[in-house]
């Protein structure tokens, strides 16, 4: 199995990242088109990408403020069984953010793929955390 990595300091506060992390409202602002759920273990959330990518995926970690973590229950083969995961540090006077996307089968051009633009969405998600800014849904990718 293989997994993507990421670390990075947000200069924002645990609650205020933790929030853009697990709420529907905060996944919209970075990551997903829409979204829903609640953050608390055994939730069920369902995540928006548009027009054929409707998934789903179960809260299998939440800790407030310090940890939260989904299980991709329904997505793209590649997806599905893999995990999502953040856990937040304060170091610095910033919150470091530890993300994972672990669990892949293989490292195959989706895994590629995902793992960059895994770093192009945590870009987003740190951009609206430090500056309230807000990234229309096409264009995140090309931040």
């Amino acid at each position: 199995m293989s997994d993507i990595l990421h670390e990075f300091p947000v200069a924002a506060g645990r609650k205020k990242v933790f929030e853009g992390i697990s709420t529907p409202a905060g996944l919209d602002r970075w990551w997903t088109r829409n979204s829903a759920g609640t953050p608390s273990a055994g939730a069920e959330y369902e995540l928006g990408f548009g027009p054929g990518y409707s998934w789903r995926a179960r809260v299998t970690r939440c800790v407030p403020d310090t940890e939260f973590e989904l299980k991709m229950t329904s997505a793209d083969s590649d997806w599905t069984g893999t995990s999502i995961g953040f856990r937040l540090d304060e170091r610095d006077g910033s919150t470091w953010v530890s993300f994972r996307h672990t669990g892949w089968k293989e490292v195959n051009g989706h895994f590629r793929i995902s793992s960059y633009c895994w770093a192009m969405y945590l870009r987003v998600l740190t951009r609206f955390l430090e500056r309230a800014e807000t990234v229309q849904y096409e264009d995140r990718l090309k931040v």
